[in-house]
């Protein structure tokens, strides 16, 4: 991912006080839904790049990134500032393996995300692959603030194209979700609240479990799982859940 090619930026939208997105015209190579580019700026003589998911499904069309300024950090805030027509660099070729394509087909796929990387489902759920080999799709979003829950006429438009087989659960932890349920991912799935509420059971027999964000729920996640007698998936070995 060493090659850059020019991009310009088409849309910017700021979700809320330091939570963006971003869509940029770039001509990139094709890429699977889960994997992610680089952004860069040319800042004091030194290109200063970041990886960032796409949120995009493939095909024709901008990209978009969907980010967190960081104000003491060297690129996000003056990419946040970039304005419709402003120049940046995007690699050439997007990498990594968190896509379908290593999931083994199940009954329910839960997508389980926090912060910003709910940008990776709504790109695989912008595609037919997971509609065609999953009977139900489970999207959980865990946030700190509920202005912080972003794309919501996206998730409905998927709710509304999908019925009963698609189900969405906010999960806010530092305010009161009259539509979801309170508190963090791990503490739900601990005290079986997050099943009940979906009405599946989280198991080696009929799920799949995709774990994507903060490094500690993808831990804590783990270890719950794996006391369940879930397994990581990998290419050599199928089992129950993947990490990013």
């Amino acid at each position: 991912m060493s090659d850059w090619v020019k991009g310009r930026v088409v849309a910017r939208h700021e979700w809320n006080t330091g939570l963006y997105s971003m869509r940029i015209e770039a001509p990139i190579e094709d890429f699977r839904a889960g994997q992610y580019i680089k952004v860069a700026m040319d800042i004091a003589g030194e290109r200063v790049g970041r990886p960032y998911s796409l949120v995009n499904a493939p095909g024709p069309g901008p990209l978009e990134i969907y980010f967190n300024e960081v104000p003491e950090g060297p690129l996000t805030p003056r990419l946040s500032d970039l304005a419709m027509g402003d120049e940046l660099w995007v690699s050439a070729r997007a990498g990594g393996i968190f896509t379908l394509e290593q999931v083994p087909s199940t009954e329910t796929l839960w997508m389980l995300a926090t912060g910003t990387a709910l940008g990776v489902y709504l790109s695989m759920l912008g595609t037919e692959e997971p509609w065609e080999r999953f009977a139900r799709l489970v999207l959980v979003h865990g946030v700190r603030q509920a202005a912080d829950l972003a794309y919501s006429e996206v998730i409905q438009s998927f709710a509304a194209q999908y019925g009963e087989r698609f189900v969405f659960v906010p999960l806010v932890s530092r305010e009161t979700q009259p539509d979801g349920l309170g508190g963090r991912i791990t503490d739900r799935i601990a005290d079986g609240s997050l099943e009940a509420h979906v009405g599946a059971r989280i198991d080696t027999e009929h799920s799949h479990v995709m774990l994507c964000g903060n490094s500690a729920m993808i831990k804590d996640a783990k270890a719950l799982l794996e006391a369940r007698g879930l397994r990581r998936n990998s290419r050599h070995s199928p089992g129950h859940y993947s990490t990013e």
